[in-house]
């Protein structure tokens, strides 16, 4: 296509977004990106990112940036949920960067988040549109429009669909996408680490598994924030919103009998700050595109989060989708390159988060050691899914 002669529209400007949004302008197209949300900004959660997705922060720019708000964690240990019984161990930090050449970032969504719009728009001062609700789009052989939810139609040569899992450009590729309730809701919060006695969990990250519930802890901000997430088998049906709230004793009551570590976040937690919600599967698509509109992160290819690669599949989309519209001779090949290169490593990811609920919910604690003591999933993760380097890896 080459890297001049084409104006890009981006539908979310979410870190998938406006990761694309970046590399795109970097790699000199025109891109302009509509959010419909009034300001910019996340939610109070956590974000990993292991290094096939630093490796794009580093080409973006902003990889120091991120370091100076991150938490770099030594270890995630597997942990049984009552004894605290360590089953596992992957190796991060120094480890991390060392095997894959970039680190393993822990950060608050709200700083990756910002960091991103930052950079985009010191390529590009006015490439973001606020308040701008996608309905929708239109397109012919010349071009294609975004269709807002005020009447306007924004035109381009290409139209990415980064507006989340309730995307309205999915909605047109595929049709309307009818979740499936895993019967897993997930709780989360975050807790000043200052409320907590010196060294408390050693700064280790943690993933605690036991009979139908599993809770994953780790740091943020340098170490000045914990970030719990912690997810329980409900049959009652919630909505799928981050932003609900639920009482704290619901949360206290659901791991009754859990390892005091666990109950002293609880204790610790601002009691009118709980949220859960429910955890959905959709159905996979074996299609992402027409012939000038893609998909890219939660729109293409929803997760459970349990692999902790929801975003940054977003961010290995981004990269490719860049490399693949800079090399293809038109937008079809271009869209026809990425699937193709992203389709079967994003199934499995979704695959495997799927598994892993299973593994972490195991009904006795017999059945949890012997299902680890069968795993180095130390190993496993570093061979296939942090070894990626989407900036790097042969389009075929």
């Amino acid at each position: 296509m080459g890297s001049n002669d084409a104006k890009i529209i981006i539908a979310g400007a979410g870190l998938g977004g406006l990761t694309a949004a970046g590399c795109l302008l970097l790699a000199g197209f025109d891109v302009e990106v509509y959010e419909q949300a009034p300001e910019l900004g996340e939610i109070g959660a956590g974000v990993q990112q292991s290094a096939n997705a630093t490796h794009v922060m580093r080409h973006l720019g902003v990889l120091d940036a991120l370091r100076d708000v991150a938490y770099l964690p030594p270890v995630t240990e597997f942990r049984l949920f009552d004894s605290g019984e360590v089953l596992q161990v992957l190796s991060l930090a120094e480890n991390h960067e060392a095997r894959h050449g970039a680190p393993y970032l822990q950060m608050h969504r709200a700083d990756f988040h910002r960091i991103l719009a930052e950079r985009v728009m010191a390529l590009k001062a006015d490439a973001i549109h606020l308040g701008a609700t996608a309905v929708g789009f239109e397109e012919s052989a010349s071009h294609v429009a975004l269709l807002l939810s005020d009447g306007r139609r924004i035109e381009g040569d290409v139209l990415i669909g980064a507006d989340g899992i309730k995307s309205a450009v999915r909605r047109q590729i595929a049709g309307p996408a009818t979740p499936d309730y895993t019967g897993d809701a997930a709780w989360r919060l975050t807790v000043p680490v200052d409320r907590f006695a010196a060294d408390f969990m050693e700064g280790k990250s943690s993933i605690w598994v036991g009979p139908d519930k599993h809770a994953v802890v780790y740091f943020l901000r340098g170490g000045a924030l914990l970030n719990f997430v912690a997810c329980t088998e409900l049959d009652e049906w919630i909505e799928e919103s981050w932003t609900l709230k639920r009482p704290w004793r619901e949360l206290k009551a659901d791991f009754d009998g859990w390892h005091e570590d666990i109950h002293a976040i609880i204790d610790a937690a601002d009691r009118d700050e709980c949220y859960r919600w429910a955890l959905n599967v959709y159905p996979a698509l074996d299609n992402w595109s027409t012939s000038r509109a893609t998909l890219i992160g939660d729109a293409a290819h929803p997760t459970l989060p349990y692999l902790a690669q929801g975003a940054a599949m977003a961010v290995e989309d981004a990269a490719v989708l860049t490399r693949a519209l800079g090399e293809a001779s038109s937008i079809d090949d271009a869209f026809q390159l990425y699937q193709r290169n992203r389709l079967e490593r994003t199934g499995r990811i979704v695959r495997e988060a799927y598994e892993n609920r299973g593994l972490f919910h195991l009904e006795t604690i017999e059945a949890l050691r012997a299902a680890f003591a069968k795993r180095d999933m130390d190993r496993e993760r570093s061979d296939w899914l942090y070894a990626y380097n989407p900036l790097t890896v042969d389009l075929v």
